[in-house]
C-alpha cells in the first residue's frame, strides 16, 4: 500500500536541475573552435581503446558534446534512418541506457540484445559470425561482453563501426571520454595553458588499474592531456607491483605524468582537486569491492573546491550525503555521458556534417 508520505511527495519540480551547481557546458563550448575535418577522422574507426583518439580529435568531440548538451532540443534528426545494434551480453544499466538514449535523441532506431542466451551464441555461434550478420542489420554496434577478447573477435569481420562498451577488465573507452568531458566542463581553462585560470590538477583515483576497466581507460585518457596533470595518486590497499599490467605505468611515465600509489586516503585527500572513485574490481568471473576502507562521506577531508567523479553504480564507498554538495559532479558525469556518446555516434555513422556550424 502506498503510504501517505509517498503521496505527499508525488509532485515533482521539472525546473530543478538534475546536477548540482554550475555544470552547464556553454563555457566549454565557447572555449573550443570547431574543426570539422578532425571529426571526419572518426568516421572509419572502430572505438575499442582509449589509446586510439588523439588530443585534437577528443577536444572536438568534447565540443560537439557540449553543443548537444547546451541545446538538446535543436538536434532531433541527425541519425534518422540509421539503426544501432545494442549488444549487451553483460548486465548494464547506465552504459546501455546512455547509448540508447543518445541514439534515440538523434532520431535513430535501435535493435537491443540484453541476454546472450537469446542469441545464436548460446548455440555455439562465434562472435565473428555474429559480426558478419550485424553487417546486414545495422549501421553501428555497441558491444559489452565480460570477456576481454570479445571486441577483438568482432572487429575483423565488421564493415560497420563498433564501440567497445566494456570488455571484461580490459577497457571502457567511452566512460573515460565522459570522465574527461566532465573535468573540462568543470574547468574549461584546462584546455588553454595560457589562460589565467589554468592550473595543473592533483588527481586521486581509488581503484586498481589492472582489475578495473574504467580506471585503465581513464589513465590512458590522461596520456592525451599530460599538461593538465600535476600528479596522479592511486589509492588502494594492494602492493604497487601487483596493480599494473605490463606497460600500464610506463605509458604514463613516457607521457611525462607523475604517478604514485598510497594506502592512506586520509593523508592524500586534502591535497586532491579531483577524486575518482570506483569500488568494484573484477577478479575471475566475480568481483571484489573496495568501499569499506576507501569511502567518501560528508566528514571526508575534501578540499573546498574538489570534485568527486564516480562511474556508478555506487555502493557504500560514496555516501548520499555528498549529493547536495558542490563536490558532486558524478551526476553531471552520468548526464554528460549521453551527450558525449551522441557526439561520437554522429561522427562514426558519417552524419557530422549535419550538425556542423549549428549552435
Amino acid at each position: 500500500m502506498v503510504s501517505a508520505l509517498a503521496i505527499e511527495k508525488a509532485a515533482f519540480d521539472r525546473a530543478r536541475p538534475d546536477v548540482y551547481g554550475d555544470a552547464h557546458p556553454k563555457a566549454l563550448l565557447r572555449a573550443i573552435e570547431e574543426d570539422g575535418d578532425l571529426l571526419h577522422q572518426v568516421e572509419n574507426q572502430h572505438i575499442i581503446s582509449a589509446d586510439q583518439l588523439n588530443r585534437d580529435i577528443l577536444v572536438q568531440l568534447f565540443r560537439l558534446a557540449a553543443k548537444y548538451e547546451s541545446n538538446p532540443a535543436r538536434y532531433r534528426s541527425p541519425l534518422q534512418g540509421k539503426i544501432l545494434i545494442s549488444a549487451f551480453y553483460e548486465p548494464s544499466t547506465r552504459t546501455r541506457l546512455s547509448f540508447e538514449s543518445a541514439w534515440h535523441r538523434l532520431g535513430g532506431d535501435i535493435m537491443s540484445i540484453t541476454d546472450r542466451s537469446s542469441t545464436g551464441i548460446a548455440k555455439g555461434e562465434s562472435l565473428a559470425d555474429v559480426a558478419e550478420m550485424f553487417n546486414n542489420y545495422g549501421d553501428c554496434v555497441v558491444l559489452r561482453d565480460n570477456a576481454n577478447e570479445s571486441i577483438a573477435e568482432m572487429v575483423g569481420p565488421l564493415r560497420i563501426p563498433i564501440i567497445n562498451a566494456g570488455n571484461g577488465i580490459d577497457e571502457h573507452p567511452t566512460q573515460a571520454m565522459s570522465d574527461l568531458y566532465t573535468i573540462f566542463k568543470w574547468c574549461p581553462a584546462l584546455l588553454n595553458p595560457e589562460h589565467e585560470d589554468f592550473r595543473q590538477l592533483k588527481i586521486g583515483i581509488v581503484g586498481v588499474p589492472n582489475q578495473m576497466r574504467t580506471v585503465r581507460s581513464l589513465l590512458k585518457m590522461f596520456v592525451h592531456f599530460p599538461e593538465i596533470v600535476d600528479e596522479i595518486v592511486l589509492l588502494n590497499d594492494q602492493d604497487e607491483d601487483t596493480i599494473f599490467d605490463s606497460g600500464q605505468k610506463q605509458q604514463l611515465i613516457d607521457a611525462g605524468i607523475y604517478i604514485r600509489t598510497s594506502k592512506e586516503m586520509d593523508e592524500v585527500l586534502p591535497q586532491l582537486d579531483v577524486v575518482y572513485i570506483n569500488a568494484i574490481a573484477w577478479v575471475g568471473d566475480s568481483f571484489e569491492t573496495y568501499g569499506k576502507k576507501y569511502g567518501l562521506n560528508c566528514k571526508s577531508q575534501l578540499k573546498k573546491d574538489a570534485i568527486i567523479l564516480h562511474p556508478l553504480a555506487r555502493g557504500e564507498e560514496l555516501s548520499t550525503c555528498l549529493d547536495d554538495t558542490p563536490h558532486n559532479w558524478y551526476f553531471s558525469q552520468a548526464r554528460g555521458a549521453v551527450f558525449l556518446r551522441m557526439a561520437l555516434l554522429t561522427c562514426m555513422v558519417q552524419r557530422a556534417d549535419t550538425v556542423m556550424d549549428v549552435i
